[in-house]
């Protein structure tokens, strides 16, 4: 950020999001309608399929193959989330299950973007030095767990970056680590992970930094109404914990932190809350990146499968339902991917500066493997059947 910045475009304020939103849909609906005029021509279908269809005796492959896909090449698509869960589920089966879950979101109130505002500016306005500075963050926090070895010596590592629908981007990091790192006690998980308040007297700082990220909103009886609430006035992340004098193996994904009954409390909401309502951290970063952290330990290998799944889920949707007597056949996955797509001011200046969505530390190469005569063929749907067949180039 140059100091001084007169630029007219970054003071204009709600409009900076609306300008950024439209300019990006703009070339994401280019890119798409390059690869929807390719499928108009292009088909692609097994090479057994050609012949089944030949057999029959059809020659025309107008309707062969399909068609109006979007392809794996294209960047935060379905099938490129498959392909990166894929990659990553990779990791699993060379290196083991990840033994680190972190999340970190982007603190709207850091000095670097408060100390660029102008006096009539709103943080929420200037999305393009949020996701300047929230990138600036990651790498920051990428040196410290991976070159710096906070955790341990780092095996393998894939994070996703996500932005929720109020706009503040977020990170999801899933760590591997060496086998001479990995934690397999409690009294280990105690080193990297805490979930009490600390001591206010100690540790003012720190205590004022997990009161202002690291709590849980009050919900349940507090507040019913609460956005963590399912339908069945259960809060979907189980706040409050129970409390425990100790940290144990847990049953399900997460260790059972230690949560002792030591009457720390503190007042949120006209609330009063205690350990139970406190979202796992490590001291060192949540004091160093002053904003919501969330570390946790991946005990168990049940987890795998659902917390990858987690970080590769795809893009927030806007949801409704239409019906019609006469369903069209074809899946239209370009039109899919557009219709009801959420895409927000700070995701669109992410995308616009071309940062990366996610990153994987160890390249992934795709073995086309497939059954005799049962290769993947693209075809030109203008070309007779018998001539494809023939060509030795597509077969």
């Amino acid at each position: 950020m140059r100091n001084g910045d007169q630029s007219n475009l970054l003071h204009i304020g709600r409009l900076l999001q609306q300008y950024s939103v439209d300019t990006y849909v703009k070339l994401e609906t280019s890119r798409l309608e390059f690869h929807r005029g390719k499928q108009n021509k292009l088909r692609t279908e097994a090479y057994q399929g050609l012949l089944d269809v030949i057999a029959k005796g059809f020659t025309n492959a107008s309707n062969v193959g399909k068609h109006i896909i979007l392809p794996a090449s294209f960047i935060g698509g379905p099938r490129d989330m498959r392909r990166r869960y894929m990659d990553a589920m990779t990791l699993v089966q060379r290196y083991g299950k990840p033994d680190i879950f972190l999340t970190m979101t982007c603190n709207p109130s850091w000095p670097e973007i408060k100390n660029h505002l102008l006096e009539t500016d709103e943080c929420q306005n200037r999305p393009d030095l949020i996701t300047r500075v929230f990138r600036a963050k990651i790498e920051q926090l990428k040196e410290d767990l991976f070159k710096k070895h906070l955790f341990g010596h780092v095996a393998a590592y894939t994070y996703v970056i996500e932005f929720q629908k109020r706009g503040l981007p977020h990170t999801h990091f899933l760590i591997i680590l060496k086998e001479q790192s990995k934690m397999f006690s409690p009294k280990e998980y105690d080193n990297i992970v805490c979930a009490e308040l600390p001591d206010r007297h100690q540790s003012p700082y720190l205590y004022s930094v997990v009161i202002k990220h690291m709590l849980h909103s009050p919900c349940g009886s507090m507040n019913p109404s609460n956005p963590c609430m399912w339908q069945n006035h259960k809060c979907r992340n189980n706040y409050p914990k129970d409390f425990s004098k100790y940290t144990k193996h847990g049953k399900n994904f997460y260790p059972i932190y230690k949560r002792q009954d030591d009457g720390s409390k503190v007042y949120i909401r006209q609330h009063e809350l205690d350990n139970r309502w406190i979202v796992p951290y490590n001291p060192y970063i949540l004091a160093k990146y002053d904003c919501h952290i969330n570390v946790e330990i991946c005990s168990a290998i049940e987890a795998v499968k659902y917390i990858y799944k987690y970080i590769y889920k795809g893009h927030d949707r806007v949801m409704y339902q239409l019906t019609a007597e006469q369903a069209d056949k074809i899946i239209y996955e370009i039109k899919n991917f557009q219709s009801a797509r959420w895409v927000c001011a700070p995701e669109a200046m992410w995308r616009i500066y071309a940062f990366d969505l996610n990153l994987i530390s160890s390249s992934v190469i795709l073995l086309h493997l497939h059954l005799e005569n049962y290769q993947s063929m693209s075809l030109d749907k203008n070309r007779p059947l018998t001539d494809v067949i023939q060509d030795d180039r597509l077969s």
